[in-house]
């Protein structure tokens, strides 16, 4: 069976179970025992943590929650929940695969699942900018919280960060970023800001990919917040990432978003970036979940070979040079 993108009935693979009931046990779960998604979070077992040089892998799968359910031309492509977490487990049995970046239902199924054991969490806070509501640049927090994420036993959150400098909504947002921000590093979590700068092109917002345009919304997303110690950059991959690498100190992803080209392309241009200081990994969702061949496993395992995963020296014996 295929899953191209470009096809309206993209199906999982084969060898996956395709009985409708499969996940019929998560409803009943949380018709009568909804108390078991916190105890799922407290019994977990939590990632040892990011280390410099050893590059993270993270799926992302938030798209859903802000109405975003197209990949290629299938405008529906994410709408099938039980198809998404089919292929989510396959995703996340790849050992190389470091965690998840999901809204709150979608973690709430994977903890129900068991299949978030040693992964990091991101969750996604800001959902209420939903894909083409008339003021979608206000992007409210509508998902997780950072009290939240603590009593999940979360790593941190994700806020999408569009800047329109056309629209008066930008200001309510980047505010709220700020005190996301904040309110994150008060628990000693971390802030994964990933900032556009967007215009609106005949009603549709459109973020602008040239290099300049995110150099600046870099500039300006790494100074939102009191405290920056926390907050990591989540970026595209656009042309010269040499330059944009260089406008910051903070730690980056990479994001994959809705590709245009042939996957051996983006590939290519994921591993040159990789290669540049302080890029930190891949947190990539729609390219990987529903690739152009329908071989999720095979996606995931050849975007995992592109990471860094030597072990670095401890940041103690550094210091420990530097200071002799």
């Amino acid at each position: 069976m295929s899953l191209h993108p470009g096809s309206a009935t993209a199906s999982v693979p084969a060898s996956v179970n395709d009985d409708p009931r499969r996940y019929a046990h998560l409803s009943a779960i949380r018709l009568e025992d909804p108390d078991a998604i916190a105890r799922a979070a407290k019994a977990r077992r939590r990632h040892p943590g990011p280390k410099s040089g050893i590059q993270n892998f993270i799926v992302a799968a938030d798209h859903p929650a802000r109405g975003a359910l197209a990949v290629g031309d299938d405008p529906v492509a994410m709408a099938d929940r039980r198809q998404l977490l089919d292929r989510l487990q396959i995703a996340l049995a790849n050992p190389d695969v470091d965690g998840i970046l999901a809204s709150p239902d979608i973690m709430d199924d994977l903890l129900l699942l068991g299949v978030l054991d040693g992964k990091l969490l991101f969750g996604s806070m800001n959902r209420g900018g939903l894909s083409g509501l008339v003021n979608e640049l206000d992007d409210r927090f509508t998902g997780h919280t950072a009290a939240a994420l603590e009593a999940l036993g979360a790593d941190g959150g994700k806020m999408l960060t569009r800047i329109c400098l056309g629209d008066p909504d930008t200001v309510a947002t980047l505010e709220a970023t700020a005190k996301a921000i904040d309110s994150l590093a008060e628990r000693k979590l971390i802030a994964m800001v990933e900032p556009f700068l967007s215009v609106r092109e005949h009603g549709k917002v459109r973020n602008d990919l040239s290099t300049n345009a995110v150099i600046k919304s870099v500039a300006i997303a790494e100074g939102l917040g009191s405290t920056s110690a926390y907050t990591w950059m989540k970026l595209p991959v656009v042309a010269e990432m040499e330059r944009v690498m260089a406008a910051t100190t903070m730690p980056t992803v990479l994001l994959g978003g809705d590709p245009d080209s042939s996957q051996d392309d983006v590939f290519a241009s994921w591993e040159a970036a990789l290669a540049l200081p302080g890029v930190q990994g891949l947190t990539v969702g729609r390219t990987l979940l529903y690739p152009q061949d329908g071989d999720v496993a095979g996606a995931v395992a050849t975007a995992a070979s592109l990471l860094n995963r030597a072990v670095p020296r401890t940041l103690s014996t550094r210091t420990a040079e530097v200071s002799e």
